[in-house]
């Protein structure tokens, strides 16, 4: 009797260890520092980390409105470069079939950062509208570019070359996709036209709204 008890114990021993939901938390990109301060897990003292955050912006949408980081407090952003008179529309057209698959979840907003400075609010409102990007979902950005580039490449930590010969303009810049969690921080690059990036895109973005509603459960 014995014997046949022990299975049963140790079934009903570690099933409720081994049930709990479990997922990889997706990994934080950017430079690391190591805090003064500790936290602890299983009795032992473990240090802080101090992960990149992206610094914030004063910049121009679609609507011809001033937005910062304040217009998308506790979002998930998902983050990409593009210009208004870019010869391929392949980046938008992905970025809007993946926008309309959101457009009823709150908590995720799209941003479109222009590196064109010639790119103002009416021309912004025009692809908007060409696209069907909404503001406060799809938000499309612009502004100066002694503030746009130093953040594309300081703060995205993005490529971004600009050069003018004989009279046109050449944009040469990352074109990934940055997904950022509610805490500005960067969580993962996608290459904006690989199917298959795209779709691991949308896998974690799902897996950061689980983390986002687990942290929001934990009090955090």
């Amino acid at each position: 009797m014995c014997i046949l008890a022990i299975p049963g114990f140790l079934f009903s021993y570690f099933l409720p260890h081994y049930a709990k939901n479990r997922y990889k938390k997706l990994p934080i990109f950017g430079k690391k520092e190591v805090a003064a301060t500790f936290h602890t897990k299983h009795g032992q003292k473990i240090p802080d980390t101090i992960y990149h955050n992206v610094s914030d912006f004063k910049y121009i949408d679609q609507k011809g409105d001033s937005v910062s980081w304040n217009n998308f407090r506790d979002k998930i952003v998902i983050l990409n470069l593009f210009y208004t008179q870019a010869p391929s529309r392949a980046v938008s057209n992905n970025i809007r079939e993946l926008a309309d698959g959101y457009k009823k979840n709150s908590l995720i907003n799209f941003l479109s950062l222009s590196v064109d400075p010639n790119d103002d609010a009416s021309t912004l409102k025009s692809f908007a509208k060409q696209m069907n990007a909404k503001q406060n979902h799809w938000d499309l950005l612009s502004g100066d570019t002694a503030q746009v580039y130093p953040f594309v490449r300081n703060e995205l930590n993005l490529d971004m070359v600009y050069q003018k010969e004989g009279g046109k303009q050449t944009f040469i810049y990352g074109n990934q996709v940055v997904l950022l969690d509610t805490d500005r921080r960067i969580r993962g690059y996608y290459e904006a036209t690989n199917p298959q990036a795209l779709a691991k895109l949308d896998d974690e973005i799902k897996v950061l709204v689980a983390e986002y509603l687990r942290n929001l459960n934990d009090g955090r």
